[in-house]
Protein backbone atom coordinates (compact mmCIF):
# COMPACT_ATOMS: atom_id res chain seq x y z
CA UNK A 1 0.00 0.00 0.00
CA UNK A 2 1.06 3.59 -0.63
CA UNK A 3 -0.55 7.02 -0.36
CA UNK A 4 -1.72 9.10 -3.32
CA UNK A 5 -1.87 12.75 -2.32
CA UNK A 6 -3.92 14.96 -4.63
CA UNK A 7 -3.69 18.72 -4.33
CA UNK A 8 -5.85 21.05 -6.43
CA UNK A 9 -5.70 24.84 -6.63
CA UNK A 10 -5.72 27.93 -8.83
CA UNK A 11 -2.88 30.41 -9.12
CA UNK A 12 -3.07 33.69 -7.22
CA UNK A 13 -3.75 36.82 -9.21
CA UNK A 14 -0.59 38.10 -10.87
CA UNK A 15 1.23 34.75 -10.77
CA UNK A 16 2.14 33.66 -14.28
CA UNK A 17 2.25 30.07 -15.45
CA UNK A 18 5.96 30.47 -16.17
CA UNK A 19 6.85 31.82 -12.73
CA UNK A 20 4.74 29.17 -11.02
CA UNK A 21 6.27 26.35 -13.06
CA UNK A 22 9.77 27.58 -12.16
CA UNK A 23 8.80 27.59 -8.49
CA UNK A 24 7.13 24.18 -8.75
CA UNK A 25 10.21 22.74 -10.46
CA UNK A 26 12.37 23.99 -7.56
CA UNK A 27 9.98 22.47 -5.03
CA UNK A 28 10.01 19.20 -6.94
CA UNK A 29 13.79 19.01 -7.20
CA UNK A 30 15.04 20.74 -4.03
CA UNK A 31 12.50 19.99 -1.31
CA UNK A 32 10.17 17.08 -1.93
CA UNK A 33 12.54 14.34 -3.15
CA UNK A 34 14.72 14.67 -0.05
CA UNK A 35 11.87 13.61 2.22
CA UNK A 36 11.61 10.12 3.73
CA UNK A 37 8.89 8.08 2.05
CA UNK A 38 8.69 10.20 -1.10
CA UNK A 39 8.05 8.13 -4.24
CA UNK A 40 6.95 10.43 -7.09
CA UNK A 41 5.41 13.83 -7.82
CA UNK A 42 3.87 15.37 -10.93
CA UNK A 43 2.05 18.59 -11.75
CA UNK A 44 -0.74 19.05 -14.30
CA UNK A 45 -3.11 21.77 -15.43
CA UNK A 46 -6.50 22.08 -17.10
CA UNK A 47 -7.41 25.67 -17.86
CA UNK A 48 -7.03 27.65 -14.64
CA UNK A 49 -7.18 24.54 -12.46
CA UNK A 50 -3.92 22.99 -11.28
CA UNK A 51 -3.24 19.55 -9.84
CA UNK A 52 -0.25 18.07 -8.03
CA UNK A 53 -0.16 14.31 -7.45
CA UNK A 54 2.41 13.05 -4.97
CA UNK A 55 2.99 9.42 -4.08
CA UNK A 56 4.21 8.60 -0.57
CA UNK A 57 5.16 5.26 0.92
CA UNK A 58 2.95 5.80 3.99
CA UNK A 59 0.42 8.20 5.51
CA UNK A 60 3.00 8.97 8.20
CA UNK A 61 5.54 10.02 5.55
CA UNK A 62 3.00 12.32 3.87
CA UNK A 63 2.05 13.88 7.20
CA UNK A 64 5.67 14.28 8.27
CA UNK A 65 6.47 16.15 5.06
CA UNK A 66 3.47 18.44 5.52
CA UNK A 67 4.59 19.32 9.06
CA UNK A 68 8.26 19.73 8.08
CA UNK A 69 7.49 21.87 5.03
CA UNK A 70 5.33 24.41 6.89
CA UNK A 71 8.33 26.58 7.78
CA UNK A 72 10.31 25.94 4.59
CA UNK A 73 10.79 29.12 2.54
CA UNK A 74 10.16 27.29 -0.75
CA UNK A 75 6.89 25.84 0.55
CA UNK A 76 5.80 29.25 1.86
CA UNK A 77 6.53 30.78 -1.55
CA UNK A 78 4.49 28.00 -3.20
CA UNK A 79 1.56 28.70 -0.89
CA UNK A 80 1.69 32.44 -1.70
CA UNK A 81 1.49 31.59 -5.40
CA UNK A 82 -1.84 29.79 -4.82
CA UNK A 83 -5.17 31.64 -4.79
CA UNK A 84 -6.48 31.92 -1.25
CA UNK A 85 -9.33 29.51 -0.63
CA UNK A 86 -8.68 27.41 -3.73
CA UNK A 87 -6.20 24.96 -2.17
CA UNK A 88 -7.59 21.49 -1.47
CA UNK A 89 -5.60 18.40 -0.41
CA UNK A 90 -6.84 14.80 -0.21
CA UNK A 91 -5.00 11.56 0.49
CA UNK A 92 -6.00 8.13 -0.73
CA UNK A 93 -4.58 4.73 0.19
CA UNK A 94 -3.86 2.47 -2.78
CA UNK A 95 -5.61 -0.88 -2.89
CA UNK A 96 -2.94 -2.91 -4.65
Amino acid sequence: MSIVEITTFRLAEGVTDESFLALDRRLQTELVPNQPGFLRRTTARHGDNWLVVTLWSTEDAAGAFQRAAEANALQVEFEHAVEAGSFHLDRYATLD
